[in-house]
């Protein structure tokens, strides 16, 4: 069992920092997407149901200069109470008198919301007396916010310093993200196939590289799939293509052949004359397209290819689209992709789903019940396949 679920928060002030970096509409600021806020509810729910309060924190977009209105989390108020079926309270200032004063008269079973950390910069600094004064207002602290696990925040690194370790925990997200990831980075049931897309190699070069030590099989789709085409002879047209990373491309296909570890590549793609919705489209070899056209997709061979890979495997990570799956006609192969991952996981495959344009393709296709695990953290989840410590995991493993 873990810390978090044998805690009881009876009578205590939970301090949760949870990621409700969620987007809002630029017109109206509603939100228009909430699965940040859904993620947390089974921790917010769990204190709440041992007779705790709860007091959350979190960051919304970039503010530059201190407050600025569009970044206020009052924004997001109503959809929490909603969430949550409390009415949640809101401190217009994240480390003020008044705040501190809201924090004190919390009664068990109420949640305060405390107004976004960033308007603060000590917050991105990792300011430790700014991370003291928030410390001050729980008793004990959890951190739900796996998304931004990757930074030395305030809020998410430093404060945890200031708490016994009895006091400072995972909450329920942030163990299911932990968990997932290490089971697929240490105890990988093999063959191990990592699908890794996206536009650029650069991106992804650390992720690769680390997992040439663990996986069996990596499939490579998306726009990066031209540079290591174009860096092993083939003509790729106009398609994307980063020329100063070929001999990256090569190095890592050596790599990989020294390893016996196999990568895979798309045989043929689908080709536009323009990058455009209404482009004229065609179907060529991945390494004989046009002059001119530009591989948007992978093609059917390459579907085939891919998912007898995915059907024999027993773990699967996936990180990066396919194609430019936001337009329709370019959408077959990130498609096909998800119902090959959600048929292995069927059968009793291991599968992870990690970073934005994945989880947006397996929400957006409807697969996420479908997988073993879709994870919540873009960045922190490339960090941590890269190999490197995350500073918020850090703080309360150590």
């Amino acid at each position: 069992m873990s810390k978090f679920s044998t805690h009881n928060f009876s009578g205590e002030k939970a301090l949760i920092r949870v990621d409700f970096n969620v987007p809002l509409d630029k017109k109206t600021l509603e939100i228009t997407d909430d699965t940040r806020i859904r993620a947390a509810l089974p921790t917010i729910k769990k204190i709440l149901q041992d007779g705790g309060s709860v007091i959350l924190m979190s960051h919304l977009g970039r503010p530059k200069e201190g407050p600025e209105e569009k970044y206020s989390l009052k924004h997001i108020l109503d959809h929490l109470s909603k969430s949550i079926g409390t009415e949640v309270k809101f401190a217009d200032d994240c480390i003020s008198e008044s705040a501190k004063q809201q924090a004190a008269d919390l009664k068990p079973g109420e949640v305060l919301l405390l107004e976004n950390l960033r308007f603060y910069k000590e917050e991105e600094k990792g300011d430790e007396a700014f991370a003291e004064k928030l410390s001050k207002l729980g008793d004990v602290y959890v951190n739900d916010a796996f998304g931004t696990a990757h930074r030395a925040h305030a809020s998410t690194a430093i404060i945890a310093k200031f708490f016994p370790g009895d006091k400072k925990m995972f909450g329920l997200l942030m163990e299911g993200e932990v968990s997932s990831a290490e089971k697929v980075l240490h105890s990988a049931e093999k063959p191990f196939t990592a699908i890794i897309g996206g536009a650029k190699v650069s991106d992804k070069i650390l992720i690769i590289e680390n997992l040439l030590e663990r996986a069996t099989d990596i499939i490579i789709g998306g726009g990066m799939a031209y540079t290591f085409m174009k860096a092993q002879g083939g003509q790729i047209g106009t398609s994307l293509c980063e020329e100063d990373r070929l001999d990256t491309a090569r190095e890592l296909l050596k790599k990989a052949e020294a390893k016996g570890v196999c990568i895979h590549l798309p045989a043929d793609s689908v080709i536009a004359d323009k990058f455009d919705a209404n482009a004229d489209v065609s179907s060529a070899l991945s390494k004989a397209i046009p002059d001119g056209w530009m591989g948007l997709d992978i093609g059917t061979m390459a579907i085939d290819a891919f998912t007898n890979v995915l059907h024999k495997s027993k773990t699967i990570l996936w990180n990066g689209p396919m194609g430019v799956f936001e337009m329709e006609k370019f959408q077959k192969g990130t498609k096909a992709i998800a119902v090959a991952v959600a048929e292995a996981t069927e059968k009793g495959a291991f599968s992870l789903v990690g970073g934005g344009d994945s989880v947006a393709a397996v929400n957006q296709f409807g697969f996420a019940d479908k997988v073993s695990y879709v994870s919540t953290g873009g960045g922190a989840m490339l960090e941590y396949f890269e190999g490197k410590e995350l500073p918020g995991i850090a703080a309360i493993k150590h």
